[in-house]
């Protein structure tokens, strides 16, 4: 059994066994690889941290690395990497990245810390497999070479220090013909009738399995597979709902420990994982009948479908452990876009449901924008967090509030009740005082129906946003409006800039006043920007020259910067291609000073419904 009790010893918050390590406002022990990435560019030099400060939800427990970004399909497996004897975990989430958490604890209380999303930069299409491939004790990597087919990475490195090189051509058949995979099943790698041979087998579409073998004695240097069966024993994995079939990933396992590998099938259609027993033997491998469904001791596997199933002895007690990382299938995948890295640890009793987010990161779902402002008047930065659609809640987005309780030079922050705002979707907000009386009152934009306002009707001390108008701004066209705030013409009022889903941007200039704003269309097509999509504009005075600079977060995760020329007629901003930042997709970045030491950092929200936060150097 696993003792979850909470330590604290060399500036790590660690859950013994099974968690994720957490450092605060620290760098990584000297003995490993870096935390921090860096991203350079003419102005500023922005480094990574998964953990700047802490940050507690609803009931006092620390987020662990709050700042992965989140997960909305993540791809598990666990291979000892480094030769340390414990296993350390990689997880796709995002085409072409393999993220990479170090397990820095023991083989028997692991404690799993962030490295890097881009493990030594592979560019492994959908999926990959790690597997000692060449049989010459390190760990080489098959992966997807796009579209649909396979790639192979030979580690020339040390089962300690490993290097992968791509082979420089797609995975063939003893006849020269590229192997193909079905990009969106995810394949097994295994031994399975011990006889030396590697096999591969490919789930396909239909439910059936098609089984390749690569020869022991292979010299050259991209192994040649020969074809077996198409349709291996006669499994034929059916969805939930009859002849239906999907997307699908397998893997094998010993798991009632007889000697022999026993199948496990995730499935689009399939909510559960389903298991069928090998009743033959290592060198004959026999399965007959139908399959069952995994039921652990205290509670039913019952997810959006999808699965992919990894078993492994996590904790090195003698028994396999299983995790799910639930990808998203028939049943609505929107309700397993925050819960979906789960955990089942084997006990004498089974399988024991541990928790559905192996990984305790900050995770609001989908589409997350963070916006930053001193709600309480304290003096120091508060958090608020929207999402594209709540997964409890699937008839509206979100808006989640975290109180600095630490101070302006210091952060630290706790997760309070969440804001209400109105029954829509895909919330983006932004706040200035609308009215010149001292609070902050709120815009927010929304998928389809323009942007909302509401009023502060509490105090500077105690907000109290009551929706006024559903409807207070329409876009002439376009979706996804994304709002900021910003005086762009010095009179003293704020003028209004929205993003939209076109990737241009709307300019709106208050001609009103700071206490009665009106604010009147200019273009919908400001200064001729067009980022491609999802123009998602913040203003920040990144160099400190006292004119703010317009930044656009967009769709491929791009920013980019325009500099103001001069305020008229023509084209006021201009694109700066001196400066580059590349988030993650869907990239909806803020700047802001979080930490009093005079240099904007950045955070930004993504696809992937978590965040990402950069110091600024």
């Amino acid at each position: 059994m696993i003792n979850k009790s909470l330590l604290i010893k060399y500036g790590l918050v660690v859950f013994t066994s099974l968690s994720v390590s957490c450092t605060t406002m620290r760098p990584p022990p000297p003995s490993t690889a870096k935390t921090l990435s860096q991203q350079e560019n003419g102005h500023r030099l922005f480094l990574r941290s998964v953990e700047p400060f802490p940050i507690l939800d609803e009931q006092g427990n620390p987020y662990h690395t709050p700042f992965t970004g989140g997960f909305n399909v993540p791809r598990p497996q666990f291979v000892d990497i480094d030769g340390d004897s414990d296993l350390d975990l990689f997880l796709q989430e995002r085409t072409d990245e393999l993220i990479f958490f170090e397990n820095i604890g023991s083989p028997t209380e692991s404690q799993f810390y962030w490295r890097t999303d881009q493990y030594e930069g592979l560019s492994i299409g959908e999926w990959s497999r790690f597997v000692d491939f060449d049989r010459d004790g390190d760990l080489d990597l098959l992966a997807e070479e796009p579209f649909s087919y396979l790639k192979y990475f030979r580690n020339t490195g040390t089962p300690y220090s490993p290097n992968f090189v791509a082979v420089n051509d797609s995975i063939r058949d003893i006849l020269g013909k590229p192997v193909f995979a079905d990009r969106q099943n995810i394949p097994s790698i295994n031994d399975l009738n011990c006889d030396g041979d590697w096999d591969l087998f490919l789930g396909r579409v239909e439910g059936t399995i098609t089984r390749f073998k690569v020869p022991t004695n292979w010299k050259e240097d991209l192994p040649k597979f020969q074809f077996v069966e198409n349709n291996f024993q006669g499994i034929e994995i059916l969805g939930q709902f009859g002849s239906l079939h999907g997307a699908n990933s397998m893997t094998f396992a010993d798991l009632d420990k007889d000697g022999d590998l026993d199948f496990f099938w995730g499935d689009f259609f399939e909510p559960g994982v389903l298991y069928i027993e090998n009743t033959g033997s290592c060198s004959e491998p026999l399965f007959l009948g139908e399959p069952s469904k995994i039921e652990p001791n205290n509670t039913t596997i019952s997810t959006s479908g999808y699965n992919s199933p990894v078993l492994e002895d996590i904790d090195t007690d003698g028994d396999l452990d299983l995790f799910l990382g639930v990808l998203g299938g028939a049943f609505n995948p929107n309700l397993s876009s925050i819960e979906n890295f789960h955990f089942y640890e084997n006990t004498d009793a089974g399988f024991i449901e541990r928790t559905r987010r192996f990984i305790y990161t900050l995770d609001f779902g989908s589409e997350s924008i963070p916006t930053f402002a001193d709600i309480d008047s304290d003096g120091d930065l508060d958090l608020l967090v929207t999402n594209k659609i709540d997964p409890q809640n699937t008839e509206s987005s979100q808006m989640f509030y975290f109180e600095n309780t630490g101070s302006r030079e210091d952060p630290r922050f706790q997760q309070r009740a969440n804001i209400p705002l109105f029954e829509n979707f895909h919330y983006a907000p932004t706040l200035g005082d609308m009215d010149n009386d001292g609070d902050l009152d709120m815009l927010v934009g929304t998928w389809n129906n323009g942007i909302g306002f509401f009023r502060n009707q509490g105090t500077r001390f105690n907000h109290n946003f009551i929706l006024e108008d559903t409807g207070w701004i329409a876009l002439t066209r376009g979706s996804n409006s994304a709002p900021t705030l910003h005086d762009v013409d010095n009179d003293g009022d704020l003028d209004l800039f929205v993003g939209e889903s076109s990737g241009e941007l709307n300019f709106y200039r208050n001609v009103g006043t700071p206490e009665e704003h009106s604010f009147v269309l200019v273009s919908d097509q400001f200064s001729e920007i067009d980022i491609g999509r999802r123009s998602f504009p913040i203003f920040a005075d990144i160099d400190g020259d006292g004119k703010d600079e317009l930044f656009i977060g967009s769709e491929t995760g791009e920013v980019s910067m325009y500099r103001e020329e001069f305020w008229g007629p023509g084209l006021p901003f201009k694109h700066d291609p001196t400066f580059s930042l590349s988030l993650n997709t869907y990239a909806t970045p803020t700047f802001v000073d979080i930490n009093a030491d005079g240099k904007l950092d950045v955070i930004s929200g993504s696809l992937s419904g978590g965040l990402l936060f950069y110091y600024g150097r």
